[in-house]
């Protein structure tokens, strides 16, 4: 008589249901071995008050971060809605050595449209030429209603010739022909061969 060979339904994993943040980050901290547990802790992360922050963190915090799992935790981060959003602590994201955070950092501020523009801000007009730079990179790819006034408003006294150039960069794309003698005063200011050369075609990518 043949044997009749039996089936058996594969058994699906089941995961926790957490009661407190603080749950769900064990959970995660956990499970370094498994992608996918480590996944749907970061989902339960973000739906805790103050889970954005807490995500923003372990970006931050964790040197050697797997990339998938760093891109995952910013898209979460970049479908918070705005009023949830930890943009302030996103920022900070920029500050970092880690050039692929840095850049997960900046793409996560830009989905939030308008609501950063505070916070550009702030790094605008702070002391640290790198993190002006960074704004700068975010103001002119967002590129707000206010962006050409903002980058005016900068190049008017920016001293540091690398945050001046990058802002002239984008005053090629979003600069108009009454700009033209600001850009003027920036080639006198620096004099240096390099500035004419990226002003002079600033200007004439403002003039069409």
């Amino acid at each position: 008589m043949a044997l009749i060979k039996q089936h058996t339904a594969p058994v699906l994993e089941s995961y926790p249901e957490f009661a407190t943040l603080e749950e769900a980050l064990e959970y995660y901290h956990a499970n370094e071995d498994s992608f996918d547990k480590q996944s749907y802790a970061i989902e339960q992360i973000a739906e805790f008050d103050g889970g954005g922050k807490v995500l923003v963190r372990l970006l931050i915090d964790t040197p050697f971060i797997d990339k998938d799992m760093a891109a995952n935790i910013a898209s979460l981060l970049s479908r918070m809605e705005k009023r949830r959003a930890p943009i302030e602590e996103v920022m900070e994201l920029l500050k970092i050595k880690n050039a692929y955070i840095r850049n997960l950092g900046i793409t996560t501020l830009q989905s939030y449209g308008d609501a950063i523009k505070y916070y550009i801000v702030k790094f605008l007009i702070g002391d640290d030429r790198d993190l002006r730079i960074f704004a700068i990179n975010v103001l002119g790819d967002v590129n707000f209603a206010e962006s050409r006034e903002m980058l005016v408003e900068l190049l008017e006294q920016e001293q540091d010739i690398n945050v001046a150039m990058t802002a002239v960069d984008y005053m090629a794309e979003i600069g108009e022909p009454r700009d033209i003698e600001l850009l003027e005063s920036v080639k006198s200011r620096f004099d240096e061969p390099y500035v004419a050369f990226a002003v002079d075609n600033a200007i004439r990518s403002i003039r069409g």
